[in-house]
């Protein structure tokens, strides 16, 4: 009785925002593989493990699309750090926030170029809103200092995740709530929605993902230079995706908090509630198969070797109908066989009741605490 509950539940939320959903054409995007926008993505020794990048992908000159993006995949998971490792950049900013932001805990907000240039100017610098440890709750002298950067899900609205960043403030955590590609003040004139980052064209929505991932990164550094020592991260659904890619690419990542947590990528965008209106982009060009393998770079179950490398705590929603259960559980039962440390939390909700109460004081609760013991 209860799962049809939080289902109907669930399909009134999202109906909110049905009206705005645009089923756009299905493209390949294989001017996206070397657009001539595209800067160079990195440099040997930027990245702070000393790896070398991979060189540009290949032109698409190919007569066959699926082909084409299939060959770069393959490149790219043969070095997925480069693939994600962006060109250092010095030119970050930090602006002061007004008076009543700063009465509230938010010090200001960075910006800086993003890792990855895209053709609509907004989106090519990041913004990222900045909240030091509460003045309370300020680590002891010599304690380490810690910092996390805060990925809201596909679609927030500017103030998404503040309230968790004002948490993670009063339990000593300064944090950088960080904004995606797309989003907000990221997001060109013709757009409503984030629709570039998770869409109908194949490669640009890897390469988007991909610019996330930079942005994470070159902002996980900038902490760093300010002399945070344990750094970690908080996603949640998108942003959980993201987090987790960037988890395992970046060493100075010491815990992460994946809020809603699915193995594919393409899985969520063919079977979730909230990507209906991508999958019918999608139908007649690509099958479940088809989009499994060629976004394999940015679906968390191509890194799992990698993830005991790294403390995380994994939430999923019991009757979630975006994230489907059977996906995240999937997940589950793959990371604690190859992590026995990994934490598991449920929540007894959906996806989109996750942000009402009971339900949102109870995810709060997980996030901050893990973090807190583990950063």
């Amino acid at each position: 009785m209860i799962a049809p509950f939080f289902h109907r539940w669930e399909l009134r939320l999202a109906e909110v925002s049905q009206a705005d959903r645009v089923v756009r054409p299905f493209e390949w995007g294989l001017d996206w593989l070397m657009p001539p926008h595209v800067t160079s993505v990195a440099h040997p020794g930027d990245d702070p493990g000393g790896r070398t990048p991979a060189a540009d992908p290949p032109g698409p000159a190919a007569v066959d699309p699926r082909a084409a993006i299939r060959a770069w995949a393959d490149e790219v998971m043969r070095d997925s750090d480069a693939f994600f490792t962006p060109a250092r950049t010095r030119d970050y900013a930090l602006s002061e926030a007004p008076a009543h932001l700063r009465a509230s805990g938010e010090a200001g907000t960075l910006t800086f170029p993003s890792g990855f240039t895209t053709p609509h100017p907004a989106n090519n610098t990041v913004h990222a809103r900045y909240f030091p440890p509460s003045p309370v709750r300020k680590p002891k002298a010599g304690a380490a200092r810690r910092a996390v950067v805060v990925l809201a899900q596909w679609n927030s609205d500017p103030e998404g995740h503040i309230g968790l960043c004002k948490l993670l403030a009063k339990l000593g955590i300064a944090s950088l709530r960080i904004s995606l590609p797309y989003h907000d003040r990221r997001m060109p004139p013709e757009l409503t929605r984030a629709d570039y980052i998770v869409s109908s064209n194949v490669v640009r929505t890897l390469q988007v993902c991909r610019q996330a991932v930079m942005d994470v990164r070159l902002a996980l550094w900038w902490l760093r230079d300010q002399g945070y020592e344990r750094l970690g991260l908080l996603g949640t659904s998108l942003g959980s995706c993201l987090a987790m890619l960037t988890g395992v690419h970046e060493p100075l990542v010491r815990a992460q908090a994946l809020n809603h947590v699915s193995p594919y990528f393409g899985d969520v965008v063919w079977r979730g509630l909230s990507t209906e209106h991508v999958r019918q982009g999608l139908e007649g060009h690509m099958d479940l198969e088809g989009l499994r393998e060629l976004w394999r770079p940015i679906s968390p179950w191509s890194y799992l070797d990698r993830v005991h490398r790294t403390r995380t705590l994994l939430v999923y929603a019991k009757y979630d109908l975006t994230f489907p259960v059977d996906l995240s559980l999937l997940l589950v039962k793959e990371w604690q066989r190859r992590d026995p440390r990994v934490k598991v939390a449920t929540l007894p909700c959906g996806h989109y009741t996750t942000g009402e109460a009971p339900f949102k004081f109870l995810d709060g609760y997980y996030l901050g605490n893990f973090l807190a013991r583990n950063l």
